[in-house]
Order: structure tokens, then C-alpha cells, then sequence
């Protein structure tokens, strides 16, 4: 998979230290969500982050987004501390919108009350990245982007197929034309032959924008099809990483090795369906 990355990185961690403090059960006190993890994705670049439940995928994604402090070691986007001292991470005027997310279940991100198209323009009226004359408009012409028909704009999200709504989801985070995408489990809930055409989606939409991404998944049938470069998260640290040509001809960790042994064929099977389909 060809990349349009730079050297200069989007986004980096940097020996970063989660802890939890954890109040019930047998595993009371504190835990290490992420135990020295580095990470840089340059622009135009996936990153697939692969592991089990609990291994420290998703905290490493908020971390990357401004919404988890980590106790130690450093967070940057483009170049400045993200957080910090003194440092307001992605709410500060200079970060908003330029840092989005893609979740597992649209359904968290979309106000079922909302129209469609009030809720893919809700980030410019925290960005003021259009005039409120305009955003109609934005709304419609980033619907059309994803593949779905702008007339669906006017429509509920509870209208919408479940595929219909993930790309609705991504129009939301699109709309700010963000330097950073994570997408946390963004295909986990879809049929397979929808989760194609929406990683069919994520790397056309990042061919055009040039966008920098965080594909965080445990299916890595699917990581191997949407990344460019792969790291394996087990118990909190990244035990191997890599281009995903290497990560698969020549994988080195114990785990890793694990988890390509139960990979399916599903993605030697997959095929470009397009991306204007409304599923």
C-alpha cells in the first residue's frame, strides 16, 4: 500500500506511562494501562494498532487525542506539547478540529434527536470553521464525500443502515479537515462486506485529504488491509512494530506470531467495492 507520509510526524508519543487507579476486585490498586509506549504517525500515514481487550489500545488513542493525561513521558501534535503544564491540549483554539475521532457505535458520536446534517455540522459551530449560512451546504458536499446521497441530510440517524451511519460518523470528523483521525473499532460492528467498503472509504479519504490516522482494532484481518505501518500493544507496552510488509513476512515477538496464526483469509479476500454505496 503506497503512503504520502512525510518525515515529520503529525503526532508522536514519547515514553508515555499510564496509570489507573483501579477500587474493586482482585486487581485493586493501581494499574499500568501503558508502560513506556513511543509512537509517531506522520501525515498521510495509518497506523494499525492490534492487541486484546484490555491491552492498552484505546487509552494509547486518547492519549494521541488530548483526553488522557499521561503521569510521564511526552505527547506532541504537530511539534507542541499536547499535554502538560499549561497546556490545554485539544481544546485549545489553535487544536480544535484538527484532532477527531471515529468510535465503534455511531450511535455515540450522532444525536438520534438531530437531523443528520446537524449533527456532521456540530464541530464547525465549535470550530467556526464556516458561517452558519454556509454549513449546509459543507454538510452536504462532505455527505456526498463519503458516499452517501445528500438528501439523506434531512433524515434521523435511526433512518440510516448501520453503514450508513459509520460514514454519517466520518463526514462528522471529516468536516474539520483534522491532521488526525483515530478510529477506535470503527468497522468491529459491521457485516464484512460493509467493513470493505469502509475501509475501502478511510483510504480513499485519506489519499484526497492527506490526513495522518490511528486504525485501532482487534481484528487484524482488517488493520492489515487499512495500515501502512502496524504495532502490536500487549499489556500495556508495544512489543513489536513495523511496515506491514515485514510485520507479516517476518514477524519477531512470541505474540505477534500469535496473533497472525489465527488471522483469517477474509483479507486476501477483499476486494475494492467502492465507496458510494449506501449499503
Amino acid at each position: 500500500m503506497s503512503t504520502t507520509a512525510t518525515t515529520t510526524p503529525v503526532a508522536s508519543a514519547q515514553d508515555v506511562v499510564v496509570t489507573y487507579r483501579v477500587k474493586q476486585g482482585r486487581d485493586a490498586g493501581m494499574v499500568r494501562a501503558l508502560n513506556g509506549v513511543s509512537l509517531d504517525i506522520t501525515a498521510g500515514q495509518t497506523v494499525g494498532v492490534v492487541g486484546e481487550s484490555g491491552s492498552g489500545k484505546t487509552t494509547l488513542g486518547r492519549v494521541l487525542l488530548g483526553l488522557v493525561t499521561p503521569n510521564s513521558g511526552q505527547v506532541r501534535f504537530r511539534g507542541a506539547p499536547l499535554t502538560g503544564r499549561g497546556v490545554v491540549g485539544r481544546h485549545s483554539r489553535r487544536n480544535k478540529g484538527r484532532l477527531q475521532v471515529v468510535l465503534q457505535n455511531p450511535d455515540w458520536s450522532l444525536n438520534p434527536a438531530l437531523h443528520v446534517w446537524r449533527s456532521v455540522a456540530e464541530p464547525l459551530a465549535i470550530t467556526n470553521g464556516a458561517p452558519r449560512r454556509d454549513r449546509r451546504a459543507a454538510v452536504e458536499e462532505m455527505l456526498t464525500l463519503v458516499g452517501l446521497d445528500s438528501t439523506l441530510a434531512d433524515r434521523h440517524p435511526h433512518e440510516l443502515s448501520g453503514g450508513q451511519r459509520q460514514r454519517v460518523a466520518i463526514a462528522r470528523a471529516m468536516i474539520t479537515r483534522p491532521d488526525l483521525i483515530v478510529f477506535d473499532e470503527a468497522v468491529t460492528a459491521l457485516d464484512v462486506s460493509v467493513q470493505t467498503q469502509i475501509l475501502n472509504l478511510i483510504r480513499d479519504l485519506q489519499a484526497e485529504r492527506g490526513f495522518a490516522a490511528l486504525f485501532i482494532s482487534h481484528d487484524i484481518a482488517a488493520v492489515r488491509y487499512v495500515a501502512h505501518h502496524i504495532a502490536v500493544v500487549h499489556q500495556g507496552q508495544i512489543v513489536e512494530s513495523g511496515p506491514v510488509d515485514r510485520f507479516y513476512g517476518q514477524p519477531e515477538h512470541p505474540y505477534t506470531r500469535q496473533l497472525l496464526g489465527a488471522l483469517p483469509s477474509v483479507t486476501d479476500n477483499r476486494r475494492t467495492e467502492g465507496t458510494h454505496s449506501t449499503e
